[in-house]
């Protein structure tokens, strides 16, 4: 395989060996030298690809993104409003967005948006796509269709930080319900 073959399949080596690495320390505390073990590879050739252990984060977060914007435009029926409200919160407790190492990179995302302006425009990015999506099919549903999105954006962020905390594995079936509770009770 040419060079130029091999460095894709080794950024994504990369990007997986990093969200694994800091689900299973529960901090950004991760060194490029164990990413870059994780991944099989050394710690320059993770620096040669990504520059530093920063971007290495806000590449991996860029992943995340993506598998979730991908899994949203993918999962959306062509439905009713309803129905397109239900799929976006079922989506942000499937498999591929609620796990561990998942929802443990996201939370660290946040803290490093915290000091970040990449990692903040990547959050503020997040952010306004999840409330557009949102509003667009409660407007229909309620008089309200702002507030309830937002209080949406605040519940799915909350039952994210809460699976994280919480030892053991995590419980989609149970913060879906939370959610599914929460919009019966908004629409009513």
């Amino acid at each position: 395989m040419s060079k130029h073959g091999v460095e894709p399949i080794r950024k994504a080596a990369l990007i997986n060996a990093t969200i694994s690495e800091v689900g299973r320390a529960g901090s950004l505390d991760v060194t490029v030298a164990q990413i870059a073990r994780a991944a099989g590879m050394s710690p320059a050739l993770a620096h040669h690809y990504f520059g530093s252990k920063e971007q290495i984060f806000l590449s991996a977060m860029r992943h995340i993104l993506t598998v979730y914007g991908r899994s949203i435009r993918d999962g959306l029926p062509a439905g009713d409003a309803r129905e397109r409200l239900n799929a976006i919160v079922r989506i942000n407790f499937a498999p591929s967005n609620f796990q561990r190492e998942i929802i443990s990179a996201w939370i660290n995302f946040y803290a490093l948006a915290l000091i970040n302006k990449q990692a903040a425009r990547l959050l503020r990015i997040y952010h306004r796509r999840l409330r557009s999506n949102l509003i667009s099919n409660l407007r229909p549903l309620t008089d309200h269709p702002i507030r309830t999105a937002e209080t949406l954006g605040a519940l799915i962020d909350g039952l994210y930080l809460r699976a994280v905390l919480t030892p053991g594995p995590v419980d989609a079936d149970k913060a879906l319900s939370t959610i599914m509770d929460y919009i019966e009770e908004a629409l009513a």
